[in-house]
């Protein structure tokens, strides 16, 4: 009726591209491409909310040990497929054939509930936590960071000092939360510095695209599965 092209955006992808969490997307992110990939398979967001407790204690009992697909697979309650595979991919830095479930935790959680970052924060903090007292280290916390804004590089050890003020080396998703309640901007100045202006899709782009809101959904890139997936570090 409008004369326009179809394309799979849907209301949950402008939840999550639109969202004002404490992080925010970058317009670079790889979780556009994760969401529409879940969706294909058919997990349903309310579910996959419901359900996060229970994948993040699997994903937590693991301990890091990474995985090979048929056992992803049985941890998503969805069978093997090209789809699946291509999620798969999207965690795969090292095309080892083997992933990190809390990875994919972290994605699903930000997905389900993009405008509650520090809920996914949280999350993240209790699945790569130590046992004796939840807290991480800088490369745990730059694991979390990338996972959630779906990015292939990011430098947190000016975050993590910040953070960290009696240089314990360790910080608890306490001490994060503390630190985000005094400085609500800190992604701005603490992951972006070198950005002037921080962009997202939730911006006016600089000029007309298709479906007026990101240039991650033009018609012409939008079908999933039937391009290269991009991996997390591409």
């Amino acid at each position: 009726a409008l004369g326009v092209s179809v394309t799979d955006y849907t209301f949950e992808d402008c939840q999550l591209a639109l969202a004002e969490g404490q992080l925010r997307l970058p317009a670079d992110t790889c979780l556009l491409e994760f969401a529409r990939l879940v969706r294909g398979l058919g997990l349903k967001p309310e579910k996959l909310e419901k359900d996060l407790d229970k994948y993040s204690e699997s994903a937590r009992k693991k301990g890091g040990e990474k995985m090979g697909i048929a056992e992803f697979a049985a941890s998503l309650e969805v069978p093997v497929s090209d789809l699946l595979e291509d999620m798969f991919s999207l965690f795969d830095e090292s095309g080892s054939g083997q992933v990190d479930l809390r990875e994919c935790v972290v994605a699903l959680s930000v997905v389900c509930r993009p405008a509650r970052t520090l809920d996914t924060i949280q999350l993240a903090f209790k699945m790569y936590g130590a046992q004796e007292d939840g807290s991480v280290g800088e490369g745990d916390l730059s694991c979390i960071l990338k996972t959630a804004l779906g990015v292939a590089e990011l430098t947190v050890t000016d975050l993590f000092r910040a953070i960290d003020q009696e240089e314990k080396g360790k910080i608890t998703f306490a001490d994060f939360h503390r630190f985000a309640e005094m400085y609500p901007d800190f992604a701005e100045e603490y992951l972006y510095p070198d950005q002037t202006h921080f962009e997202s899709c939730a911006e006016t782009p600089p000029a007309l695209i298709p479906n007026g809101f990101c240039a991650d959904f033009s018609p012409e890139n939008s079908d999933a599965g039937r391009k290269p997936v991009r991996k997390k570090l591409d």
